[in-house]
């Protein structure tokens, strides 16, 4: 087949393209390279720096494409509340942008990467697809409201849509901000080097943490399952983990004693977010093999980023 993978050079989209052209597909990505880095990528991607908002870029990147994987977006939570109308523009006129060009074009095949942020607080743990969603910030809005274009202009005009909305997925070569990084690597990586530990409230909100490569193989499985048209998807291990005990595996897999610091002046999000993913099982044939101990330390193995400073010079 032929994929366009819009945010290819980013954690999720990097992964899947490379896991792709492994498999003898064609592959183009595209990325404006904000945060994703064009080198990880296989060199038989063949890659285009671009703007998910370019519509006649979009046009020659889309010529002859049978399904589009959509990543492309802003996806910092806390930086999305500092500046909401960029991640609108970005992560809905984006997608908006992408869906007219494959219109334009005649692709008939989108698979959109959604976030199980959107769901917030519920009352009822595990989550499945049709809890109503609580979205906490303009991050996860964004999110949502891509969701509901991709869906209506899909129906509109014919095309077979699939959302995933992926949970914390983590792995080796994952973003790291110098603020607010994600959990895992940014605890593997303070826990092997002797730093410190920043737990936001109290440690026990929980989170359904899954490895990079399971979420490729249900990325994968979304582009050709046949019952996956106009569906809805959540992506995850099933399984709920506490912020502290993230912290202890961390530092038992660097072996590595970091000091842990409180901030209760921070909350920390939901108290408890777990995907259902019943469905995925069921219309992906999505079996999540990779255990949260095994993925950490996988990630720590792989990421020379986490590992202690040398004390050379």
């Amino acid at each position: 087949m032929q994929f366009l993978i819009t945010g290819a050079a980013g954690f999720l989209g990097s992964a899947l393209a490379n896991r792709l052209v492994a498999e003898g597909h064609s592959v183009r990505g595209m990325d404006d390279l904000s945060t994703g880095d064009a080198s990880v990528l296989s060199p038989d991607v063949l890659f285009t720096r671009a703007d998910v908002n370019d519509r006649p870029g979009l046009w020659t990147l889309l010529q002859n494409i049978d399904c589009v994987y959509h990543l492309a977006a802003r996806v910092l939570v806390p930086e999305s509340v500092l500046y909401p109308r960029e991640y609108n523009l970005v992560n809905v006129g984006g997608t908006v942008t992408l869906m007219e060009a494959m219109r334009d074009v005649g692709v008939r095949r989108v698979v959109f990467i959604s976030s199980g942020a959107i769901y917030g607080d519920q009352m009822v743990q595990p989550v499945a697809e049709t809890a109503k969603p609580n979205p906490r910030s303009p991050y996860a809005v964004s999110k949502l409201a891509a969701e509901f274009y991709v869906r209506t202009i899909g129906a509109l005009w014919k095309m077979e849509t699939t959302c995933l909305r992926v949970f914390n997925a983590y792995g080796p070569g994952q973003h790291l901000p110098p603020v607010n990084a994600p959990v895992i690597p940014n605890f593997l990586r303070q826990s092997a080097q002797g730093g410190t530990v920043v737990i936001n409230g109290d440690g026990d909100q929980t989170r359904d943490y899954v490895y990079v490569d399971d979420v490729v193989n249900a990325m994968v499985s979304a582009a050709t399952a046949p019952e996956a048209n106009l569906e809805i998807i959540n992506v995850g291990s099933g399984i709920e983990t506490t912020v502290a005990e993230i912290s202890t595996l961390a530092q038992r897999i660097t072996g590595g004693k970091p000091q842990t610091v409180h901030n209760p002046l921070k909350e920390g999000g939901p108290a408890r977010l777990c995907a259902d993913i019943s469905k995925a099982r069921t219309i992906l044939h999505y079996n999540p093999s990779i255990s949260l101990e095994d993925g950490m330390r996988l990630t720590f193995e792989k990421d020379n980023r986490l590992h202690a400073k040398s004390s050379g010079s």
